[in-house]
């Protein structure tokens, strides 16, 4: 499955009314540890069917990263019913992401 791109627009319908899992990556481009991060969830995203994968650019939408007071980057939330129910800060490998999800 393709890790779909949020914006404050599609942020409800993809991510609150999401049937199953979602894990959101906060990122920025000028972030190292973010760019090891994006392969990563890339790469979850063709293995795991059972979640959703996406990505919020925070630079291009502050309002969600205020909103879930991201105040370090790459984080990692993983909503389920519209919640967050985990978060990850910082730089996690595949491994402990699959553990983070359950998958």
């Amino acid at each position: 499955m393709a890790v779909v791109e949020i914006t404050k627009n599609n942020f409800e319908a993809e991510v609150l009314k999401s049937q199953i899992p979602v894990l959101v990556d906060f990122w920025a481009v000028w972030c190292g540890p973010c760019m090891m991060q994006g392969p990563v969830v890339d790469a979850l995203a063709e293995e795991v069917s059972t979640v959703k994968f996406a990505k919020v650019n925070v630079d291009e939408e502050m309002e969600l990263a205020q909103q879930f007071r991201v105040m370090n980057i790459p984080t990692l939330l993983v909503f389920e019913g519209g919640k967050v129910t985990k978060t990850q800060i910082g730089f996690a490998d595949k491994e402990h992401l699959k553990s983070l999800l359950g998958v």
